[in-house]
Parts: structure tokens; sequence; C-alpha cells
């Protein structure tokens, strides 16, 4: 939709991967829609993963006793964040989507974009706590959107396979991250095991992704509740 501004958070480490062909695709489908879309690649920037002391780039609420939590507050409240993190807030909050394009790796997001999340997504900016989280978060009125590819098969992540409900893994994700920060939930798009697949199939699935975006604001969030992800 013209006018729209789209977030795309990218975590893979080579471009001709899967996941980098779904992040192509957004670019190029919301794109000639007429949205204004950013891309932050958290590896090409070698985006700080780790949360510390650095990312305060003034002086500490209590140099005493390093509490990260505390001091990002204060540091955010005072305009004293280290720039990397300003950047990507300024990001967000230009946003009407924001969309999480990554591997599944060991049931969760890769390190480097948890650590973005831990980072970016701090008191004063996503949440207060508290008075403003979930759907009085500091985010709220964005939608967001978790792109991933998986390394088991869909079967795997039914109720009855090995590794359980999808859903339950999209829990501490979409809920714990993304909806305590006020964010609408869409559907996510899981894109199965596509290293164990033909070629011809990879291309639909990028196909499905594609159609799926011309009419994505038409969408309707889904009700993140517990009974979406556990019944």
């Amino acid at each position: 939709m013209a006018g729209k501004k789209v977030l795309i958070i990218y975590a893979h480490q080579e471009p001709r991967s899967m996941n980098g062909a779904l992040k192509n695709t957004a670019v190029e489908v919301l794109s000639k829609q007429g949205c204004s879309v950013t891309v932050s690649d958290l590896y090409a920037m070698q985006f700080k993963a780790t949360a510390t002391k650095s990312d305060i780039a003034g002086n500490l609420y209590n140099p005493e006793y390093f509490n990260y939590g505390v001091e990002t507050w204060e540091a955010c409240r005072g305009g004293y964040l280290c720039k990397d993190v300003v950047e990507e807030q300024k990001k967000v909050q230009q946003a009407d989507l924001v969309i999480f394009q990554f591997p599944l790796y060991w049931f969760s997001m890769p390190a480097i974009m948890k650590g973005w999340l831990d980072r970016v997504f701090i008191q004063g900016f996503a949440y207060n706590f508290p008075q403003h989280y979930y759907d009085a978060g500091l985010l709220k009125g964005k939608l967001a959107l978790l792109s991933f590819t998986t390394g088991a098969t869909e079967e795997m992540f039914s109720k009855g396979g090995h590794n359980g409900d999808v859903k339950n893994v999209l829990w501490p994700i979409q809920h714990g991250m993304m909806h305590f920060c006020g964010f609408r939930i869409l559907t996510p798009q899981i894109t199965f095991a596509p290293e164990h697949v033909t070629e011809t199939r990879r291309k639909e699935m990028l196909t499905s992704w594609a159609q799926r975006l011309e009419t994505i604001w038409n969408e309707k969030p889904i009700l993140c509740t517990p009974p979406w992800y556990f019944q």
C-alpha cells in the first residue's frame, strides 16, 4: 500500500539462501506497492548482539552496581543510548510493519536477532512496566510478522510430530516479545524445510509469499492469547 513503511529485520549469513530470497521477495513486492522498505541486515551490519555497558553513551545512573535494564531505561529517557541502538529504534518508530526474517535456530531466532531485540526493545522505548505493556505497549498500532525457515518438516512441527505444534514455539517470540511491546501480530509465514525439497517446490514457496504480500495490508492480526498457541 502506497505510503506505508516497512522494516525488515534480516538475519542470515548467505544472501543466496532461502531466507535471502524471502527477504528479496518482500522488498520487491512491497516496493512495487509504493511502500518504503528498509532492511536491517544484521550480519552484514555486524550488529553487536551483546547487551553491555557500552550501550550507554553517557554516565551510568549507578556506577557502583550495573543493572542493564535500569541503565538503558535511564539512558533512553536521558537521550544517551549508543548510536547503533538509537538508529534501529528510529527505524522501528517509523515503521507500520516490522517483518522478522530468519532461520529457526533451536526453536528460536538466531542469537544476533535476539541480541537486536535485547538492545533495541528496551524499557522506555518499547514498553514501560507496569503501565504500558501488551495491548498498551509503547509500540501499539504497529504490525509484526515472523517469516522464518525451518530445518524440520511441517509434519514434525505438527501436534503429533516429534517437535510438537509449531505454535508452541512461537509463544515466547510472538507473545512474550512482540505482543508484550504492543505489536499486533500477523499470522507467521513459515517456510518448512526448504533445504529438503525440490527447486520447483522452493519457487512455489517464494510465489506463495509474494502472493500473500500483495494483500498483506488487508489481513487481520491473530488473537494473541494462550488459546491461539495451545489449543
